[in-house]
């Protein structure tokens, strides 16, 4: 029974046969499926897989001052590329490539992380401006690492040692969090765009397109051939300021290491001629990658470098406020009979305020009032103003809002009113305190551009302008329907007033003023000064030590006395006194009247010197007692940097290039 063959039945036996024929034609309907019906398919698949599109990188325009002259630049370098074409395993590789690059695998990993959700054609700009040796670690693990590729870029070239820092602002690999703002919705993680300033406020001119080209690469991913297909980048368009490098020379020598503000502005247009902040910050550190120990020393500096003081610092604007509280008395009739007797102090409801000078000032009329800054006589203005009409007119000369410059993220400052305080803290507002406010202390803040924009609109006898750093002739119509660069706002001022303030004006820098230390002979300046106090007295008494807690010094000054051609505005934090102020607008103010009288600087198209271009700066600067003038000449540079040491602009006191 065991011993006989079992047969296999003949059911069985056609079911298998079947079976085996059903494989058979599946088969050949896949082979007919890969041959004939979606062979252009997978043609176009197998050519991709050895088809790289590799983008090409568009510069961004350049920043010229208001004659054409370059002051941001760029400059050539190698950027590391991570390509994801391919079916390598990325976040493997992480620690070779970050080895090879002086990178941290883990900021590796996080950028693979953070493109995964992204096209596979668009590759990880991994690390820009690479030194020689990490080019060359490329190109030796080429095989090893086919997934590594370098591509040309430009990096920003900054002038040096923070020369306009503030004004023109820094660029940096767009952030998540912008990609989630309007106007970054198009850009994508990689693209490098403008993060502060004029980068910022006009990154959209600034910003071209880049482009794209298609090689073919073997199995090691290096190109074969002549690309396939190539589109160009589009270079970003250069933009036009109103800055005049000379001029903006001449603010950083005045202010020096001082913590505070220039601004210098043409009243007639509003085009802001020069701007300072102090202390500064270097931009060149943000042009590739800023390390985030110099970045976490920027930002928890007290001094804030990072701070535009010229729009963002809010601060009691203390003696220079009188000249809004002269033309509002004088506009509400009461400032042209006011006489006041001040022996040193007055009382106003049961609290005396004392007077800057305690021997007093004698009989005061508004005109002495403003050339000796007579504490007494504007309180008792601003006791008869009271706060509602004084923060009609100072709000109607544009304190406590934004001026509209084109700078990123200006300040509003502070005007306080019986409605303001009750809006804010609920509380109705006290008549003792309108009388610290008639002398630009209290809860009054301003910005120095606020400032100047007001005091430039009483110099012009009511003509208000918008501040603005852009050249409009050049720009698209959208940005002019929205920054109204050219609007003017007329405030009406009585010229019988006008010519009384500014004429007094005139004397604060004569001997019997505030500020004669700041004179200059041959030019007619009118400006106010002013100190303001950022503690109580009594807490100073307490400190007297304690440089920190020193008054800040202003000044606003222009020339000539009515209708002036420029105004400048100064801010010397902790610098107690405002003719200190006064000496450095001044020196601005100088600059700007001897660059008049002389033949304007011509800008040499062709240079000889070894591609460089040099443009000369002379300017005069008092000195520490203000009774001398030296003359300083000054010449900076413009040249291809080094590629570990990308230095642009070197301006006299601020460094050479290397």
């Amino acid at each position: 029974m065991f011993g006989r063959d079992e047969k296999l039945s003949p059911v069985r036996l056609t079911a298998v046969q079947y079976v085996i024929l059903a494989i058979f034609l599946l088969l050949a309907y896949g082979l007919w499926q890969l041959q004939v019906s979606q062979s252009d398919y997978y043609s176009a698949a197998a050519e991709e897989n050895r088809v790289r599109n590799v983008p090409i990188l568009a510069p961004r325009g350049k920043i010229l001052d208001h004659n054409g002259r370059p002051i941001v630049e760029n400059y050539r370098s190698l950027t590391a590329l991570l390509l994801r074409d391919s079916s390598r395993d990325l976040k493997a590789d992480a620690d070779l490539i970050a080895q090879g690059l002086n990178l941290d695998p883990k900021e590796v990993r996080d950028k693979i992380r953070r493109f995964s959700s992204l096209p596979q054609y668009q590759p990880i700009y991994l690390k820009e401006d690479i030194t020689p040796d990490e080019e060359a670690f490329i190109e030796a693990h080429r095989t090893e690492l086919p997934e590594l590729d370098t591509i040309m870029a430009y990096r920003r070239l900054y002038p040096l040692k923070g020369f306009m820092a503030h004004l023109i602002g820094y660029v940096g690999e767009v952030s998540e969090d912008m990609l989630n703002q309007p106007g970054f919705e198009l850009y994508t993680p990689g693209d490098v765009v403008g993060k502060s300033g004029v980068e910022l406020q006009y990154n959209q001119i600034l910003m071209g397109k880049n482009g794209s080209r298609r090689v073919v690469v073997d199995s090691h991913g290096r190109e074969v051939g002549k690309p396939l297909e190539e589109k160009p980048a589009e270079a970003g368009k250069d933009l036009k300021l109103t800055i005049d490098i000379d001029l903006q020379i001449a603010a950083e020598e005045a202010i020096g290491d001082k913590n505070g503000a220039l601004i210098a502005m043409d009243p007639h247009t509003g085009e802001i001629l020069a701007m300072v902040s102090r202390p500064t910050f270097d931009p060149n550190d943000f042009a590739i990658r800023i390390k985030r120990g110099d970045w976490n020393k920027l930002v928890t500096d007290p001094d804030k470098p990072l701070l535009n003081k010229a729009i963002q610092a809010q601060l009691a604007p203390g003696s220079t406020f009188k000249i809004l509280m002269a033309t509002a008395g004088w506009q509400e009739n009461i400032a042209q009979t006011l006489n006041v007797h001040c022996n040193g102090g007055a009382e106003f409801f049961g609290r005396r305020f004392g007077c800057w000078v305690k021997s007093g000032h004698g009989e005061v009329d508004l005109t002495k009032a403003i050339y000796q800054s007579c504490d007494v006589f504007f309180y008792t203005l601003a006791n008869k103003l009271g706060i509602d009409r004084i923060a009609k007119y100072a709000t109607t000369f544009g304190l406590g809002q934004k001026t509209g410059i084109d700078l990123p993220q200006e300040a509003t400052g502070v005007m306080p009113s019986e409605e303001w305080k009750l809006r804010n803290f609920r509380q109705k507002w006290f008549a003792g305190e309108t009388i610290s406010v008639g002398i630009g202390q209290g809860a009054v803040a301003v910005t120095p551009v606020q400032l100047i924009r007001a005091i430039s609109a009483i110099s012009m006898d009511g003509r208000m302008v918008v501040p603005h750093v852009a050249d409009p002739t050049g720009l698209p119509p959208n940005y002019l329907e929205v920054n109204h660069y050219t609007d003017v706002k007329s405030v009406p001022v009585d010229e019988n007033g006008w010519n009384l303030i500014t004429d007094a004006m005139s004397r604060v820098l004569l001997p019997e003023g505030t500020a004669p230390s700041a004179h200059i002979p041959g030019i007619d300046i009118a400006g106010k000064t002013g100190s303001a106090q950022v503690v109580s007295l009594a807490t100073r008494a307490k400190h007297q030590n304690n440089e920190d807690l020193a008054q800040n010094g202003w000044f606003v000054g222009f020339t000539p006395r009515r209708s002036p051609d420029v105004v400048v505005c100064a801010l010397f934090q902790g610098g107690e006194h405002g003719k200190l102020a006064a000496r450095l607008a001044t020196q601005v103010i100088k600059a700007y009247v001897d660059k008049q009288r002389r033949q304007p600087t011509k800008v040499v198209e062709k240079p000889a010197n070894g591609g460089k271009t040099e443009i000369g700066a002379l300017w005069t600067s008092p000195d520490e007692q203000g009774d001398n003038d030296k003359l300083q000449g000054g010449r900076f540079l413009i040249g291809r940097p080094k590629r570990s040491a990308p230095l642009a602009v070197a301006a006299p006191g601020l460094g050479g290039v290397n």
